[in-house]
């Protein structure tokens, strides 16, 4: 059973205040003084979901469903309950989240041309969806509904009236989404307003302008709602925008919506959806709130977006968008010299707003372009102190950048670096040789073998290994000469192992680059090898992997023992 427990999306902007919202003179949207509620409608779930290659699972959509109410959307779209099964059981399970914001809506298509609403399968499967908000999607172009529906304009406008009509005497709460409302005003501008109108006049509580498309721009969307608004006046229904990204300006026009008076704004996280998106909510709910003044939710949630971002990402099994606006990885990278000179006294001289209001870092990049203070800022992140070694570790990164290694990617051996250029620096291992041999006879499988030669102190070890592949068998070899002396090394295991060329147009020639993931508990970090010879690279990035965590094993040794005197 559905309870209200905060105030409903229409009980926020009863008042009409958001309806006729004005820009004062310091730029922030308000209305007698008060910030100007937008509601935010979140479709992942349903018009996300549409991405190719993206699936998700019933338990996948009730774990989004929880992290957006945290967030503190206003609705969320489960589903097409007459679709699918999953989208059915969503509507049977969600209610038992408990969630505290947001409303869940069911979404549906209006009742087919020539039948009842009471006998409508698609109509019955949204009443058995038993959601407070039902989302019927209606034709507004002559095209669509000639065309496309077979029927013709006058049943389309029944059609919408009755399906509105017979939802709100149930007493819900019905949203209005006006389908290729953009283009069908091109085509008959008349037309396409009277489908609002029906849904208006049958009670609809919200009419949502959709550029279903995405091929609209927004001075015309712009327009266009404020000639909507016009059309219903200030006491008519909420106008929402729900836009599209193919032609890279969905975050453009629902923008430019907002500021012609819409206040609810469909969308989804990091702008899944079907061909090239839908509009994206992060960085629409970041500009409408920190740049233009409106509010959308509330600061404490405002700096989840990064988490949000990614955690919807890992659940859709897609990686995230590093160079995303906001809530990016590389959002707030500083890589240019100049740049992270600057922002070492200043940082509002290179970032436009403070990434924490959005749950986002500054990170300064290290690169054959950086300069002494990217090095040393990105050292004192670490705990690292250069002590004037700056300039002979810019000219050292600068060499091996030349030579095909990329520490962007690659922290761990960036600090590595560090590490090895200090004074104080005893290497707690060294590889002083390898083979490897790999051979293929017959129709027996492919057998690696790996034989290293490693110090360690006055030590001199010879060990070889089997393993699946030869970067396996030397990873083996090397484990076996160090584990009797590091036991803690058995904890540290590899997750990824990535290898890009980097000159290609030399073909097999070229120089490849690896990069190692290591893990040892919740602790990550990545070495970088490059070399002529892919084997090498693996073994450069291989020792930087196992000697890293050692070092600092003894470094908090070191402190914990200082501490204690």
């Amino acid at each position: 059973m559905w309870e209200t427990r905060f105030p409903t999306p229409l009980q926020l902007v009863a008042s009409g205040i958001a309806l006729r919202a004005v820009h004062g003179a310091s730029g922030t949207c308000t209305y007698g003084g008060m910030a100007v509620q937008i509601l935010l409608y979140d479709t992942t779930l349903r018009d996300g979901a549409q991405r190719e290659g993206l699936a998700l699972s019933c338990d996948d959509k009730l774990k989004i469903a929880r992290v957006l109410d945290q967030l503190g959307v206003h609705y969320i779209e489960g589903g097409w309950p007459g679709s699918n099964p999953k989208d059915a059981e969503f509507f049977q399970r969600v209610s038992a989240l408990g969630l505290q914001h947001a409303r869940v809506s069911a979404f549906g298509a209006t009742r087919h041309a020539g039948s009842a609403c009471d006998a409508d399968a698609n109509i019955r499967a949204l009443l058995e969806a038993n959601t407070p908000v039902v989302t019927l999607v209606g034709k507004s172009s002559v095209l669509h509904v000639e065309q496309v529906l077979e029927t013709t304009l006058d049943e389309n406008l029944a059609m919408i009236a009755d399906s509105v009509a017979f939802f709100k005497a149930l007493g819900k709460e019905v949203i209005y989404d006006a389908e290729h409302f953009f283009d069908g005003y091109r085509l008959d501008p008349e037309y396409a307003l009277r489908t609002l109108e029906a849904a208006a006049a049958a009670g609809a509580d919200c009419l949502v302008l959709c550029d279903t498309n995405g091929g609209s721009l927004p001075g015309d969307v712009a327009a266009l709602v404020r000639r909507v608004r016009e059309r219903f006046g200030a006491g008519g229904p909420q106008i929402g925008i729900h836009t599209h990204n193919d032609g890279g300006l969905a975050l453009a026009n629902a923008m430019a919506a907002v500021e012609a008076g819409a206040i609810h704004v469909q969308g989804t996280i990091n702008g899944y959806g079907e061909r090239c998106g839908n509009m994206d909510l992060i960085p629409l709910i970041a500009n409408l709130q920190l740049k233009l003044g409106y509010r959308c939710i509330a600061p404490e949630q405002l700096r989840r977006l990064s988490e949000v971002s990614h955690f919807v990402a890992a659940v859709a099994n897609l990686n995230p968008d590093h160079h995303a606006p906001y809530v990016g990885r590389s959002a707030f990278a500083h890589k240019g010299g100049i740049h992270v000179a600057a922002i070492e006294k200043v940082e509002s001289s290179y970032q436009h707003i403070d990434p924490a209001l959005v749950g986002n870092r500054k990170r300064v990049v290290v690169s054959e372009l950086a300069g002494r203070g990217n090095v040393r800022m990105r050292a004192e992140e670490l705990g690292l102190r250069l002590n004037g070694a700056e300039r002979g570790l810019v000219q050292r990164i600068k060499e091996l950048e030349h030579r095909g290694f990329q520490f962007e990617a690659a922290e761990g051996s960036f600090e590595m670096l560090v590490r090895r250029g200090a004074q104080d620096y005893q290497p707690p291992f060294e590889l002083l040789d390898f083979t490897v041999i790999v051979e293929k006879r017959g129709d027996r499988a492919i057998a690696s073998q790996a034989m290293v030669k490693v110090r360690v102190g006055d030590e001199v070890m010879h060990t070889a290994a089997e393993g699946h592949g030869p970067v396996n068998a030397l990873d083996a070899a090397i484990r076996k000469a160090l584990l009797p002396h590091y036991p803690s090394l058995a904890e540290v295991r590899l997750v990824d192992y990535k290898v890009r060329i980097i000159d290609a147009h030399l073909g097999t020639a070229a120089t490849p680059q690896v990069l190692i993931e290591s893990a040892r508990g919740d602790e990550r970090w990545s070495t970088i090898g490059a070399s002529q010879n892919i084997i090498e690279a693996s073994y450069l990035a291989l020792w930087d992997s196992l000697e890293l965590p050692l070092l600092r094993e003894r470094e908090a040794r070191q402190q914990v023992t200082a501490s204690g005197a």
